[in-house]
């Protein structure tokens, strides 16, 4: 039988989205992590990119988050995809979305002042306005749980702590996504999917940040 390592970061949004689909479809794995701002010499041998997550086998590597997710649904019964080819590539289409909207939280906690900080906010406002609208509920596609909530519930999971530090009205009046947040949050692959402590480790992360938000943080402490 296969076996698989899922080498990691404690912080990584997208290792989450791979030991999701790995808590969903009950392969047995391991996990190690690694710094990313010390890579160990094996790791840089073993990762093309320089980058997490990366899932070895005991024949071969594979990188690139969502090319892992796919691989796992793909060698395991059951699919994490809905069944027609258009739904499922809808769902595909906003899973990329959903790693633009990544790449949008990484440039709002780093805004290094006011102003840009609220020009930030309001970008990041944009995709869940977006997003409200193609909502079932209170899932994505109704009651069923697919790939696209797993990777939405590593986003939503910087919420849990930007909240903690204030109000930012991103999600607003967004009643769909609100529901879609609180019945992903309740999902064990989810919840389990980021390590202990990883709320003290992002906050510590933010917190040292020469951004506007590291500002607040002091401030608010």
């Amino acid at each position: 039988m296969t076996k698989f390592r899922l080498i990691s970061h404690h912080l990584c949004p997208y290792v989450q989205r791979a030991a999701i689909v790995l808590a969903e479809k009950k392969i047995p794995h391991e996990r190690t992590y690694v710094d990313l701002a010390n890579k160990p010499d094996w790791f840089v041998r073993l990762s093309p990119l320089g980058r997490v997550p990366v899932l070895q086998t005991n024949t071969a590597i594979v990188f690139e988050s969502q090319v892992i997710a796919e691989y796992l649904n793909e060698i395991t019964p059951g699919t994490l995809h809905p069944h027609d080819p258009l739904d499922k590539a809808r769902h595909r289409s906003w899973i990329e979305f959903g790693s633009q909207t990544l790449a949008a939280i990484a440039v709002f906690y780093g805004a290094g002042d006011a102003e840009s900080f609220e020009h930030r906010r309001l970008l990041l406002r944009e995709k869940f306005v977006r997003v409200e609208n193609e909502l079932s509920g209170p899932l994505f596609a109704g009651d069923g749980f697919f790939m696209i909530d797993g990777v939405w519930g590593t986003i939503f999971r910087y919420f849990d702590v930007f909240d903690q530090i204030a109000d930012f009205g991103v999600m607003a009046g967004l009643d769909k996504v609100q529901t879609w947040r609180k019945a992903i949050s309740q999902r064990p692959s989810v919840a389990q999917a980021s390590p202990a402590g990883y709320s003290k480790r992002l906050t510590v992360f933010l917190q040292n940040r020469n951004s506007h938000l590291s500002e607040l943080m002091r401030a608010t402490a």
